[in-house]
């Protein structure tokens, strides 16, 4: 069985953008319909299951501890773990569905972007894409939402983590996700960020403050001698990964307040400070 990082001709340590490069370019090489050549087919999917492995880091650790065996079908007395593999790229129960193939949706997209047609086999697989909008608590919550599909109404389930652009695939259709941004969260990824103004003094002295966190919030200490852009980091406290235990985590940087106007009495004692 060939190691899967021959078949992408790649080392162990390359990087993510390593991988996506060498996986388009072997992608493009053994395309079906670009390379007549028997084994085209073969490994063209052997390619595919490649990149699928070692682009995630889970399986990657996996791969690189039992081998190939960790992916292959359960059953006498076959690899530690159950998998299927299909040749429907992107189908529902594909191992592909909802993959990131290096930038591109599926592997007859790159086809398409370096040759500007389309495949036959895309011709007949076209899905309709829907577009649903979300607030950002619900796109990190999840949520179940009423909607209209081909002139039926259907109640179709968000789960939680899903980000703007992402696209969820169900049996027949596709939505589009647009979420909302929100009034003083900042999401990238699975992580948010939150700017905190804190006064002059609690900078120099130290104190805590109350900080939101997603559906709840936080006393956070901050310690004397903070500067200004200091960056706290909440483990555990951002948006939860689709269909996972997850989260990403939350960061608060501090912002120090300048009053725009102080008292004589106020100005006399910072006066007092700067000499001290």
């Amino acid at each position: 069985m060939a190691d899967y990082y021959d078949v992408l001709g790649v080392s162990k340590n390359a990087s993510a953008q390593e991988l996506k490069t060498a996986y388009r370019k072997q992608a493009l090489k053994w395309h079906p319909d670009r390379n007549k050549s028997s084994e085209a087919t073969e490994k063209f999917k052997e390619i595919n299951k490649a990149f699928e492995v070692l682009s995630d880091p889970k399986k990657k650790e996996l791969y690189d501890q039992y081998g190939a065996e960790a992916f292959e079908r359960s059953g006498a007395g076959q690899g530690p773990f159950s998998y299927t593999y299909s040749t429907d790229f992107g189908g529902q129960g594909s191992p592909f569905e909802g993959f990131d193939f290096g930038g591109f949706s599926d592997p007859f997209e790159i086809f398409e972007q370096f040759f500007g047609f389309q495949t036959p086999r895309r011709r007949t697989k076209k899905r309709d894409v829907y577009e649903i909008n979300l607030t950002f608590d619900e796109a990190v919550n999840g949520v179940e939402k009423e909607t209209v599909i081909r002139g039926e109404r259907k109640t179709i389930k968000i789960p939680a983590g899903v980000d703007n652009g992402n696209r969820i695939r169900f049996s027949d259709f596709d939505l589009q996700v647009s979420v909302k941004p929100h009034l003083y969260f900042k999401r990238d990824g699975q992580d948010i960020y939150l700017e905190k103004e804190i006064s002059y003094s609690m900078a120099v002295l130290g104190g805590a403050v109350e900080v939101p966190v997603i559906n709840d919030s936080i006393r956070l200490k901050v310690r004397a001698g903070t500067q200004s852009g200091t960056t706290i980091r909440l483990r555990g406290q951002g948006v939860p990964y689709p269909n996972s235990n997850r989260r990403g985590d939350q960061y608060v940087i501090f912002r120090i307040k300048v009053p725009e106007r102080v008292s004589s009495k106020a100005k006399k004692l910072l006066e007092e400070l700067d000499k001290e």
